[in-house]
């Protein structure tokens, strides 16, 4: 800073600012009338609309009191006389304002040592779907149109700010279509229940199925709610963060990214049709109660890990249950992100797979299957895949051990193209009966603001779980069961109608349902969806 002895020497202040007064006071000599103790910028400017800094407070505060101090030596007696009356005139109004300022501080200290401030938000969301099946099935139930809907209440609840604590409720009406299933052989139908294939499911079928009531597996318990999530993330650094469940966990909650951007919406209602489009079905083995966590190695989170574990049946202290002696998928995944465009997912999943749920309890509706989410009981189901990859081990009465290997692949090829991929394999060790594998794999096109802003066209096709290469005791022809490559073929248009409104015609083609075209027909769901949001 330069000195300057008088308030003209500003390029920039004129006698029309409405400080000049002020101003002058203060940079004006002695013999101007001033204190002289302010100083400019070396380029002769004020800059008396820039933003003061501390440092430049401190700066000019500390010249101005030297300069006040440095004259109360001078000051003529009358003067001193004057400013001693004004202080013992107002002597008890200081007094008292120094202590209501004290006061002030006592209890803002005090709030603060002891403060419990949260925010909660409350997210909803109702899905409305009018949907209807075609083709000729031997075994079709229920092939008739419907109007469904799934709604959910998600209260978002946040301690510090960079946490989250989810509460959700869910309730609807949707009945699930058994548009084919088998287990072959008449002997395994006892122990399985006949819920039939989950190829071409609709995402409102997860949790969707509440007889009009949130309490779902206690239709006669009047006045009770069930919680479907319950679940709460952290931060523990600025690169690590963690993720706890205690109903309703799943994978795809805490790991860095499933690397199908636009196609998921954790099952919400804005994203693909399908459970099978809106991620890969290694990320719905196993779910529940449990931790993740998940480690950039840098800032721009080039390089990721993610770590977790999730067990089916957590509460039950029965045998073969618990959080660590029943069902339970632990999951390791490494996400390369070279740049903003482009990322690549290697993810393994190890899981043990009980043969029937509730600690043993030999009920056939109580099986828990391999892409369940976790979500056992007399509603229970898998959510994507054919009836032998996820229930053979429960039709045939044995445990079950998994090896899952994924690579997920997403690349944002221009601002209104994107392409994900994603392929697994699971090695299933049916314990002491034998082995066999399970293979799926997609490819999927997004168009993001297709035809007007904030719509989102989509492919996606693939193949769901299915099983082959069994071996051991049974094999696929020993059970009736086929080994034919069923494909999943998906189509979907999002219109965003409003910022809470959006519509979105589709249609899913499934061939070869129940890895078998010799006995079951194609078939073709259509659904007009409607999704409200606040």
């Amino acid at each position: 800073m330069a000195q300057v002895t008088s308030v003209s020497e500003f390029a920039d202040v004129s006698p029309g600012d409405w400080a000049y007064e002020a101003l002058a006071y203060l940079v004006n000599s002695e013999q101007q009338g001033g204190l002289d103790c302010l100083e400019g910028y070396p380029d002769g400017a004020f800059r008396g609309q820039r933003a003061l800094i501390r440092y430049e407070f401190a700066a000019g505060l500390a010249s101005c009191l030297d300069a006040v101090i440095g004259r109360l030596d001078n000051l003529d007696p009358e003067a001193l006389a004057r400013i001693e009356a004004l202080q013992r005139e107002f002597a008890r109004e200081l007094a008292d304002l120094r202590g209501r300022v004290d006061a002030l501080e006592d209890r803002t200290a005090e709030l603060e040592a002891n403060q419990f401030s949260i925010t909660t938000r409350l997210a909803g969301e109702a899905i409305f779907d009018i949907s209807d099946l075609f083709g000729d099935q031997l075994e079709a139930v229920g092939n008739t149109t419907v109007f469904q809907y799934r709604a959910r209440l998600n209260f978002q609840t946040s301690f510090s700010g960079a946490d989250l604590l989810q509460t959700r409720l869910t309730a609807g009406n949707r009945t699930a279509r058994r548009v084919v299933g088998s287990l072959g052989r008449r002997s395994l139908a006892p122990n399985v229940v006949p819920r039939g294939t989950a190829e071409g499911l609709l995402i409102t079928a997860l949790g969707g199925d509440t007889t009009n009531n949130v309490q779902a597996m206690c239709r006669q318990c009047a006045g009770n709610v069930q919680v479907d999530r319950l679940t709460y993330g952290f931060n523990l650094g600025q690169r690590l963060s963690a993720y706890v469940a205690a109903i309703g966990g799943t994978h795809q909650a805490y790991v860095h990214s499933t690397l199908t951007p636009f196609f998921d919406d954790a099952d919400g209602g804005n994203g693909s049709l399908s459970p099978f489009s809106q991620y890969s079905p290694i990320y719905r083995i196993g779910g529940g109660a449990g931790f993740g966590f998940n480690y950039r190695f840098d800032d721009a989170g080039t390089l990721a890990l993610s770590l977790g574990y999730l067990a089916d049946n957590a509460a039950n202290p029965s045998e073969d249950s618990g959080f660590f002696n029943g069902d339970y998928a632990a999951l390791g995944q490494l996400t390369f992100s070279p740049s903003q465009d482009f990322s690549i997912g290697l993810t393994y999943v190890n899981g043990y797979h009980t043969e029937v749920a509730n600690g043993g309890i030999s009920t056939p509706n109580a099986i828990y299957d391999l892409y369940d989410l976790g979500q056992s009981g007399d509603r229970g189901r898998f959510f994507t895949g054919t009836v032998p990859a996820n229930a053979l081990h429960g039709a045939l009465g044995v445990p079950a051990v998994t090896n899952s290997y994924g690579l997920e692949l997403a690349w944002r090829v221009s601002s209104s193209i994107s392409l994900s991929a994603f392929g697994g394999y699971t090695n299933l060790t049916l314990l002491e009966t034998g082995r066999g594998d399970i293979w799926y794999y997609g490819l999927g096109l997004a168009l993001p603001d297709l035809f007007g802003a904030g719509n989102l066209g989509g492919v996606m096709v693939g193949v769901e779980p299915y099983l082959t290469g069994l071996r051991g005791q049974y094999t696929l022809a020993d059970l009736g069961l086929g080994n034919d490559t069923s494909l999943h073929i998906e189509a979907f248009y999002r219109i965003r109608v409003t910022d809470n409104i959006s519509i979105m015609p589709s249609v899913i083609v499934i061939t070869a349902p129940e890895q078998n075209r010799d006995r079951f027909d194609s078939f073709v769901i259509g659904t007009l969806r409607t999704t409200f949001q606040f």
